[in-house]
C-alpha cells in the first residue's frame, strides 16, 4: 500500500533537536524521568497467553497525549466507530497532538513530552536517539505486556533494534520476508493500457523497445485525441519513471559482488529511457506530462485521456481508475505484460518495506507506560487490525461462507456515494497505527474492482527491496549533503534524457550526469550504502 504521504524528512529542526538531545546527556525530559518503569502493583499479572488490556482492573479512564509529527492527521477521538471501540476497550481517552518538526522539537527543548510520539522518519536524527527518551518495547512487554511478542513480528523488532539491543519503536505497513512469501500483498505498480485501444490496435506485444515504439505509433494514428502513454506526476522526483519502472525492468538491486549498484545506469534501463525518448520525438508522449501535478494527471487518468499508462500507486489511483471504468464500460484500464528487460530479468516489483512508514514510540514520561503498551499490543492484534480495516463484526461487516468479509449493503452504499460521513462516523481504514496490508487481503471490498485485475497481474512478481533501506549517509555528513545534489541531478537528467532533442543530446545529457558523480565524491556514497547493505544482510540473516 502506498501511503498517504511520503514521510516528512529530515529538517534543520530534527538537527537541533539532535544537538539538545545530546547536550543534555540524554534529554527530552528524560533526565527527569525515573530511569525504572513503574510497579505494576496489583492491577494485574502479566500473562504471556492473554493481552494486558483484557487483564487490567484499573477504573479510571486512562488520559494519554499522543503527538503525530503531520498536520493533516485527524485528531478526533471517541467519535466514530472505530475509536469509540478503542475507547471503550482500553478505557483510555487520547488527546491527539500534531505538528511539523519545529513542534517536535519544542517537546525535547522543554521536556514537556506527550506520552506517546509517532514520526515518519525513522533513520531521522529523532529515531537514532530514541534511547534516551523512550522506553525499550522489549522492557515494557516484559514488564507490563508479554502478549506484543505474540503479535509483534520479531523481523521487525529486530530490524529496529538499536546499539544497545533493543527496540523502541514499531512502525505500521512494516512487510517482512514471511508477508511477501504469502501472497497477501498486491502489488501497486503495473503498465497499464485502455482495454478498447489495446483490442483496436490487434493486442500487440510491447516487450521489446520496437514493439513499443509500433504499438505507441499505431496508438496515435487510431486515437488521436489520446496521448498514446503517460506516468505518475513527476513533480520533484522521478514519478513512476524511476526507482518503480527500473523495478518493472528487473533491474538489478546489487552488483555481482553484492555491493550498491546504480541502477539509474543500467543498461536495459538506459535502453528503455532511449525508447521512451524515441515515442517523444514522434509525439507519443506529451510535454505537459512532465509539467502535470498530482490533480492534472488525476484528472486525466479520470478521463481515460492516457492510452497507457505505467503506474506506481494503483492503490491511490483506484478511485479514478473506477471513475473511468464505471462511466465507460468496455474501456476500462487492464494491466498486461509491457516493456520487459533487454537482458530477460524478470519484474521485481516492491511494495512497503520492513521500515514501514509512521513509527510510534512511548516515551519516558508516560503517565501510565502500561496503558499505552496495551494501545500498541491491541492495534497490533487481530481484534485491533479488524476493526481498524472493517470495523465490528455485525454492525459494519460479515463474513461470507468463504471466510471473506463484506461490508453489511449500508455501510457498502456509505462508502461509495458518502465518504465524507463514512469517513466521520466509522474512519474505517483511516485509524492507521501498526496497521498492516496482510489484512486488506481479507476482503473484496478492500480495493475498487478497477485495480483487482492489475493486482492479479503482478501476483508473484514481488521481490522485497529490505538491503536497500536505511542505507544512505547519515544526515548531516558531507556525503549525505552530495547525495542530496546527486539526487536532484538525477531527477532532471531523467526528465532531460526522455526529452533529447537527438542521440548526441542523450549522450551528452548521460554524461553530464556521470561528472555530477564524479564530482560528489560518489565513490565515498557507494562505500556507505554498500557497508549498510551488508548490514541489512546480517540483521535479515542473509549470507
Amino acid at each position: 500500500m502506498k501511503r498517504f504521504a511520503k514521510g516528512i524528512k529530515l529538517s534543520s529542526a530534527l538537527l537541533a533537536v539532535a544537538l539538545t538531545v545530546s547536550a543534555c546527556g540524554g534529554s527530552g525530559g528524560s533526565n527527569t524521568a525515573s530511569s525504572e518503569l513503574p510497579a505494576l502493583g496489583d492491577r494485574y499479572t502479566p500473562n504471556a497467553d492473554t493481552p494486558a488490556w483484557q487483564l487490567d482492573t484499573k477504573k479510571e479512564t486512562t488520559d494519554l497525549t499522543w503527538y503525530v509529527n503531520a498536520d493533516w492527521w485527524n485528531t478526533d477521538f471517541g467519535k466514530d466507530l472505530v475509536t469509540k471501540k478503542i475507547k471503550e476497550d482500553l478505557n483510555i481517552n487520547i488527546k491527539f497532538i500534531t505538528g511539523d518538526d519545529t513542534k517536535l522539537n519544542t517537546f525535547f527543548a522543554g521536556g514537556d513530552m506527550p506520552d506517546v510520539i509517532t514520526v515518519f522518519d525513522s533513520n531521522s536524527a529523532i529515531a537514532q536517539k530514541a534511547s534516551t527518551w523512550a522506553w525499550p518495547l522489549n522492557d515494557l512487554a516484559e514488564q507490563y505486556d508479554p502478549y506484543f511478542n505474540k503479535v509483534a513480528a520479531q523481523d521487525t523488532i529486530n530490524w529496529f533494534q538499536q546499539k544497545d539491543g533493543k527496540t523502541y519503536g514499531y512502525p505500521d505497513y512494516s512487510n517482512t520476508q514471511a508477508d511477501y512469501d504469502s501472497g497477501q500483498i498486491p502489488a501497486k505498480q503495473a503498465f497499464i493500457i485502455r482495454k478498447d485501444v489495446y483490442e483496436a490496435i490487434g493486442k500487440p506485444s510491447m516487450k521489446t523497445p520496437e514493439e513499443f515504439i509500433t504499438a505507441m505509433n499505431k496508438i496515435k494514428v487510431q486515437f488521436p485525441s489520446l496521448t498514446p502513454f503517460g506516468f505518475n506526476a513527476i513533480g520533484t522526483g522521478s514519478g513512476s519513471l524511476g526507482d518503480g519502472f527500473q523495478d518493472y525492468l528487473g533491474v538489478p538491486l546489487e552488483d555481482k559482488d553484492g555491493k550498491f549498484y546504480n541502477r539509474n545506469l543500467d543498461e536495459s534501463y538506459l535502453a528503455w529511457l532511449k525508447t521512451l525518448n524515441a515515442i517523444y520525438r514522434d509525439g507519443d508522449i506529451s510535454d505537459d506530462s512532465f509539467a502535470d501535478d498530482g490533480t492534472a494527471f488525476d484528472e486525466k487518468v479520470k478521463s481515460g485521456k492516457y492510452a497507457a499508462i505505467y503506474v506506481d500507486g494503483t492503490p491511490q489511483q483506484g478511485g479514478n481508475l473506477q471513475v473511468f471504468m464505471s462511466a465507460n464500460p468496455g474501456k476500462e484500464y487492464i494491466a498486461i505484460d509491457g516493456p520487459e528487460s533487454t537482458f530477460g530479468n524478470k519484474p521485481i516489483l516492491n511494495q512497503t518495506g520492513i521500515t514501514g512508514w509512521m513509527i510510534s514510540y512511548i516515551t519516558k514520561k508516560a503517565k501510565d507506560p502500561a496503558k499505552a503498551m496495551q494501545i500498541f499490543t491491541y492495534l497490533l492484534s487481530d481484534e485491533g487490525q479488524m476493526l481498524m480495516n472493517f470495523g465490528i463484526e455485525g454492525e459494519t461487516y460479515k463474513k461470507n461462507a468463504e471466510g471473506k468479509v463484506e461490508f453489511l449493503p449500508a455501510i457498502k452504499d456509505l462508502q461509495e456515494n458518502n465518504a465524507d460521513k463514512y469517513k466521520k462516523e466509522y474512519r474505517i481504514g483511516e485509524f492507521i497505527f501498526f496497521g498492516h496490508d496482510r489484512y486488506k487481503a481479507l476482503s473484496d471490498d478492500s480495493f475498487p474492482e478497477s485495480i483487482r485485475q492489475m493486482q492479479e497481474w503482478g501476483k508473484g512478481k514481488l521481490t522485497p527491496h529490505f538491503i536497500l533501506e536505511n542505507i544512505n549517509p547519515d544526515p548531516g555528513t558531507p556525503e549525505a549533503r552530495s547525495l542530496t545534489a546527486i539526487d536532484t541531478t538525477w531527477y532532471s537528467t531523467m526528465v532531460s534524457l526522455i526529452r533529447s532533442k537527438s542521440d548526441d543530446d542523450f549522450n551528452k545529457t548521460l554524461d553530464a550526469y556521470k561528472k555530477v558523480l564524479d564530482d560528489n565524491n560518489w565513490s565515498k556514497i557507494v562505500e556507505i550504502r554498500s557497508e549498510k547493505m551488508q548490514k541489512n544482510k546480517e540483521k535479515l540473516g542473509m549470507k
